[in-house]
């Protein structure tokens, strides 16, 4: 089950503690929208336990920070294990999935990626 906690007004100059503001919420994924435009979206997440995405491709870079937690995230076919602190990038163009290995939250950074090429 997915569930969006609507967006959040950013102040500008204000310090912001990105983990506080979505909650876990036991057999979800929580979403809170802090940006969104026609360039692409800043969106803070919360897995429970065993919660993912499913594979998906996006005509975005994703960028994925983890800010509590351990995720498996798999780009096209390669997974890694991402934990708190570290971040990863999902190409634009190419699958990928997202696997709460232990209840986690991250920082989604979305932009446009450019077309990809035709062959």
């Amino acid at each position: 089950m997915t569930s969006d906690n609507h967006s959040v007004k950013l102040e500008g100059g204000v310090p912001t503690h990105l983990a506080e503001l979505v909650d876990y919420q036991d057999g979800a994924v929580v979403s809170r929208t802090l940006l969104q435009d026609e360039t692409g979206t800043l969106t803070v997440f919360s897995f429970d336990e065993g919660q993912a995405l499913s594979e998906h491709t996006v005509p975005y870079h994703a960028f994925v920070q983890v800010l509590d937690g351990e995720a498996e995230i798999t780009v096209g076919q390669n997974p890694s294990t991402v934990k708190a602190g570290q971040i990863i990038l999902m190409p634009g163009h190419v699958s990928h999935r997202v696997r709460a290995v232990k209840k986690f939250k991250m920082l989604l950074t979305l932009f446009k990626a450019a077309q990809a090429s035709a062959k």
